[in-house]
């Protein structure tokens, strides 16, 4: 897998950490604030968009919510912070093949739709910053995935030429940002896009449930 590769690129969220599930919390929370009702695609639909434009759709799907666009992304940056540096966990073997990437002198970066608050305290606090030499959220670029935009921008960072980069996504419009950029994408397993596995395998180029399969060589090849 990482044969004429020179750099790993990693979302975050379902693909470094187990930590989609946040979300539904923060979601919850609105909810029964506002007395909102989801609609049946809200997820499909925010599926990729950065986070400021996921907190734009929120705005626009519940005009009741009384906050500006920068009080709530302050509001959700707030309430996920100690989720993500005390609760979520990473995924299994995804420190092991951070440190053997480090160990091969492979740079590793951050392409997330998160925010930048959340990606750098979410790395420190699992002690994984000194191992990731760049991050990008998708809010400094254009456009939210499967725009490559942020792919491209994390690529440039490292010096890279994007066609000798390997992603590694846990959702289809994740992987085809990765794939839009000209790179190699590794769908990852995550409960939360469980059930679109078959749409993430025909989209990408290897499938893992574990980064243990990277080592172990047990890995998909699509």
């Amino acid at each position: 897998m990482l044969n004429e590769i020179d750099a790993v690129l990693f979302d975050l969220d379902g693909t470094l950490l187990d930590s989609m599930w946040v979300w539904e919390k923060v979601d919850h929370i609105y909810v029964e604030t506002y007395d909102l009702s989801l609609p049946e695609d809200f997820y499909k639909k925010m599926e990729g968009m950065s986070f400021t434009e996921t907190a734009m759709y929120y705005l626009e799907v519940f005009p009741q919510i009384d906050l500006t666009l920068e009080e709530l992304k302050a509001q959700w940056n707030e309430i996920a912070l100690e989720y993500y540096t005390k609760k979520v966990k990473v995924k299994p073997g995804a420190a092991d093949f951070l440190a053997e990437l480090q160990k091969k002198g492979i740079p590793a970066g951050i392409a997330s739709s998160n925010s930048r608050e959340l990606i750098e305290a979410s790395l420190k606090a699992h002690h994984m910053d000194e191992q990731i030499q760049a991050i990008t959220a998708s809010c400094e670029v254009h456009a939210g995935k499967p725009s490559p935009e942020v792919y491209l921008k994390t690529a440039r960072k490292l010096f890279v030429d994007p066609k000798r980069c390997l992603v590694f996504e846990d959702v289809p419009n994740g992987i085809l940002a990765g794939k839009n950029a000209g790179m190699k994408v590794c769908a990852v397993y995550d409960d939360f896009s469980a059930m679109l596995d078959e749409k993430k395998k025909e989209l990408a180029d290897y499938y893992i449930r574990s980064y243990d399969e990277i080592r172990e060589g047990t890995y998909e090849v699509l």
